[in-house]
C-alpha cells in the first residue's frame, strides 16, 4: 500500500515556498482569496515533485487579467484561466458546483464556494485545498488526509462513477502511480462503472494520460483486472510494457513519440502493422522499403510485436544516404520523370546491401537502372 503515516501537513508552507512558481502564486493571492486544490495538494503532502498547479478562486478569473502572463480560457466562458509560471503550469478556475443531467454526460457548471468545489471532486485524496494566504490551514472536509496516509482511494459519493465513469480509469492511474488501494465500497461501485455512457473522446483523453505515465502498463493491468473496459485487448498491458521498455533506450529513444506509440499499443494494432511485424526481410534494402512508409510510433509497435530487424532500421538503415542526387542524373542526360527515381532507388538499394560504395559506383548503378549512358571508367 502506498500510504504513509509520516505525512505532515505542517510542512506544506515550506514546500509551497520552495515551488518554482511561488512568486506567481502570491500575485494571485494578493488580488483575490485563492486556494491550491486537487493533485498539487496531494503531491505536496506526499513530498513529490510538482509540475502542474491548480488554483481555485471564489471570484471570476477576470479579476486576474491585470497579472502579467495571465490569460482567460476561451474568454472566460468556462470560468478558467492560465498563468505562465516558472517551469510550472498554473491553471486557475473559479470554484464551482457541478450537476450531471444524465449518466456520463458532461456536467453543468455553476459558480460556488470552495467547499462545494471540493465536494465535486473524484477522490478524497484530491478533495483537499490549501489557502494561499498567510497561515492558511489545510481544508479537508472529506477525510482525504487520513486516506492519503492509509494509501486508499475513496470516492466522495455513491453516484461518482455513474456521473463520470472515466473516474474508473483515473482510479487505475492513481492506484498504479502511488501504490494506492481501492476502499472496498469504492471498488464495488467502480466495478459497475459503465464506460459506454461517455464519448470515445473522453475515454481516449484518460487513456492518453495513462500513456504519459512512467509505467503505463500498470494501470492497464488494473483496468483489465477490474473488468471496467470491455474494449481493452487483454494483451494490451504486455504490449504496452514492451513498447515503453523499447522507447526508453536507443535506438528508439529521442526518435519515437512514446505516448503515441503507447496509445497505438493499447488498441488492437492494425492488421498491416501485424503484417509488418511478421515480415522477415532478407536484405537491408527490403527492410527499408517495408519500414519507410510507417510512422516511427507504428514501427515501434511492430517491433514490440517481434520485428527485431526494426532495431537496425532505426539505428542504421534509415540514416543511409547517397552521395549523388537527382541533379547528377539530370546532368548525365536522364530526363525529369520517374526514371530519376528508379535510378536513385537502385543506387540506394545497392548501398544498403553493401554492393557498392562511393559516388562513382552510385552514379553507374543509378544510370544503369534509369536507362542512361554509363560513363567509362
Amino acid at each position: 500500500m502506498g500510504g504513509s503515516s509520516d505525512i505532515d501537513p505542517g510542512a506544506l508552507g515550506e514546500r509551497i515556498a520552495s515551488l518554482p512558481a511561488v512568486d506567481r502564486l502570491r500575485e494571485i493571492a494578493d488580488r483575490v482569496p485563492a486556494y491550491l486544490v486537487g493533485g498539487v495538494v496531494r503531491d505536496l503532502l506526499l513530498g513529490r515533485e510538482v509540475t502542474d498547479v491548480d488554483v481555485a478562486i471564489e471570484e471570476s478569473p477576470e479579476v486576474l487579467v491585470a497579472i502579467r502572463g495571465f490569460s482567460l480560457e476561451r474568454g472566460g466562458l468556462f470560468l478558467t484561466g492560465h498563468l505562465e509560471g516558472d517551469d510550472v503550469e498554473i491553471d486557475v478556475a473559479q470554484s464551482r458546483a457541478e450537476s450531471y443531467p444524465a449518466p456520463g454526460a458532461l456536467p453543468e457548471v455553476l459558480p460556488a464556494s470552495i467547499g462545494e468545489d471540493l465536494a465535486r471532486r473524484d477522490f478524497t485524496v484530491n478533495a483537499m485545498a490549501l489557502p494561499l494566504g498567510a497561515q492558511g490551514e489545510l481544508l479537508d472536509p472529506h477525510g482525504g488526509l487520513e486516506d492519503l496516509r492509509a494509501g486508499l482511494l475513496r470516492i466522495l459519493h455513491e453516484d461518482s462513477f455513474v456521473d463520470d465513469p472515466t473516474r474508473a480509469l483515473r482510479a487505475a492511474r492513481y492506484a498504479a502511480r502511488f501504490g494506492f488501494e481501492l476502499e472496498p465500497e469504492t471498488e464495488r461501485l467502480l466495478r459497475a462503472a459503465d464506460l459506454s455512457t461517455v464519448s470515445e473522446d473522453r475515454t481516449d483523453n484518460e487513456l492518453r494520460r495513462i500513456a504519459a505515465e512512467d509505467d503505463p502498463a500498470a494501470p492497464l493491468r488494473l483496468i483489465a483486472g477490474w473488468g471496467v473496459m470491455s474494449a481493452l485487448d487483454p494483451r494490451a498491458p504486455d504490449r504496452v510494457a514492451e513498447v515503453a521498455r523499447l522507447a526508453a533506450a536507443p535506438p528508439w529513444a529521442n526518435w519515437v513519440d512514446r505516448e503515441l506509440a503507447v496509445m497505438l499499443a493499447i488498441v488492437r494494432p492494425l492488421p498491416q502493422i501485424r503484417e509488418l511485424a511478421a515480415a522477415t526481410p532478407e536484405r537491408p534494402s527490403e527492410a527499408v522499403r517495408l519500414a519507410e512508409p510507417w510512422d516511427p510510433a507504428q514501427l515501434l509497435v511492430a517491433r514490440a510485436l517481434g520485428a527485431e530487424w526494426l532495431d537496425r532500421y532505426a539505428a542504421e538503415w534509415r540514416h543511409v544516404e547517397l552521395e549523388i542526387t537527382g541533379d547528377d542524373l539530370l546532368a548525365a542526360g536522364i530526363p525529369q520523370g520517374p526514371r530519376i527515381g528508379r535510378g536513385l532507388e537502385a543506387a540506394l538499394s545497392g548501398k544498403l546491401d553493401g554492393e557498392l560504395s562511393g559516388r562513382d559506383q552510385e552514379l553507374r548503378i543509378a544510370l544503369a537502372a534509369a536507362g542512361g549512358e554509363i560513363p567509362e571508367d
